[in-house]
């Protein structure tokens, strides 16, 4: 009887790298060893990737989650806490990532099923970006606006 053949792809070879390396979070360290070892791949697909497999994330790894509104919350006020820690370089890099996501955000509103939830994300995203420290007494002031009419 011939051997049954391993997993093939990118999520058996992480599912193999989290087996072998045991990690207890994915920093950016880890993600960039994962990006080695996964080649070619790209970012965005091994940030999704590593989101799905269940180890927590450090929060520029994780990004900016727009799954629903408390993880856009969470995730940009993690990212806040990362921005505020940072010297000018570090601060660079959580800009970039938040208008990565601000970009995917404007990509997705063009659909018009998605139209108004997107211009929404973006609302956040670019109020996030103009003064991240007024961002969480914003998006309170915000939510509390909105609760029942997007159902946040």
């Amino acid at each position: 009887m011939p051997r049954p053949m391993p997993p093939k792809g990118k999520s058996a070879e992480l599912a193999r790298w989290l087996a072998e390396h045991h990690p207890a979070r994915i920093g950016e360290a880890e993600f960039a060893a994962l990006a080695r070892v996964l080649a070619p791949i790209s970012e965005s697909y091994l940030r999704k990737l590593v989101r799905e497999c269940g180890v927590p994330l450090a929060p520029m790894v994780a990004g900016v989650r727009q799954g629903n509104w408390e993880e856009l919350t969470e995730s940009l006020r993690s990212l806040l806490d990362e921005y505020a820690r940072g010297d000018a370089s570090r601060r660079a890099s959580v800009r970039k990532l938040v208008i990565t996501a601000k970009d995917h955000a404007r990509l997705a509103a063009r659909n018009p099923a998605r139209r108004a939830e997107k211009d929404e994300v973006i609302l956040w995203l670019t109020t996030w970006l103009e003064n991240p420290p007024l961002f969480p007494a914003w998006v309170e002031i915000r939510r509390s606006l909105l609760r029942g009419l997007l159902h946040l």
